[in-house]
């Protein structure tokens, strides 16, 4: 049996069944787009409340990481805030206190530090 006469079977079983003296109706193509629709549905919406936002999010953030410069005050991932003193390939290193640097992955910086 393929998967086509599985979802049709199982779009009829969930059906009502025909009343006495009425032919059955048939779903065909139409009944398996109305089982798929709901899925269909529920795709567009995470894609609109989750996957969107996010992606948007990580393009603003990777817009942000490209444009770091010396001397901004960052925020760590971890709650580290610093002065950008230093910026090679992908570490950045950041000065926490007066004479005190500290390297940190490029990708864990979170945004810019503003009091």
């Amino acid at each position: 049996m393929d998967l086509f006469n599985v979802f049709v079977n199982l779009a009829f079983a969930m059906g009502t069944p025909p009343q006495q003296g009425q032919a059955p109706q048939g779903g065909g193509l139409i009944g398996f787009l109305f089982t798929l629709l709901p899925l269909i549905l529920i795709f567009i919406i995470f894609y609109l409340l989750l996957i969107r936002p996010q992606q948007k999010r990580m393009k603003e953030h990777q817009k942000f990481i490209s444009e770091l410069r010396i001397g901004q005050k960052v925020f760590t991932a971890g709650g580290v805030i610093g002065k950008i003193v230093k910026i090679e390939d992908n570490i950045v290193w950041l000065e926490v206190d007066k004479d005190v640097n500290i390297p940190v992955i490029k990708g864990y910086i979170s945004g810019p530090f503003t009091q």
